[in-house]
């Protein structure tokens, strides 16, 4: 999964959320139940280095995949809403943005005389 900047980018865009989750929980048990700062404190460093990382991944996909502007922007904004980063993953891998260089542009029907990509 990691062998590729498509499973970089899938594994760590979920990453992103969960850790947002867990940083959300934390605030609710923090400022609504007023329980204490422990989830906080362990999930606000978690989600710190994991957006980081989101975003340095998403620089790279972007790269590697050759994403226009305003994909890349996308990517990068889908960071900041809860969850968002996994709306993003999922429209990209369903439009092929994660796919080898011209593999959303190639015919899914195979052509008579041309062999199949394996």
């Amino acid at each position: 999964m990691f062998d590729t900047a498509a499973g970089r980018f899938r594994a760590v865009a979920f990453a992103e959320a969960v850790s947002w989750v867990g940083l959300l929980v934390g605030m609710f048990f923090k400022y609504v139940t007023e329980s204490g700062e422990l989830g906080v404190k362990v999930f606000g460093p978690v989600h710190g280095f994991v957006f980081v990382a989101y975003l340095l991944v998403t620089a790279l996909a972007a790269r590697e995949y050759r994403w226009n502007r305003w994909t890349t922007v996308w990517a990068l904004v889908c960071s900041v809403p809860p969850l968002a980063t996994l709306v993003y993953e999922r429209w990209a891998l369903r439009t092929g943005k994660l796919d080898p260089i011209g593999g959303a542009h190639r015919s899914r029907t195979p052509q008579i005389g041309v062999p199949e990509p394996v």
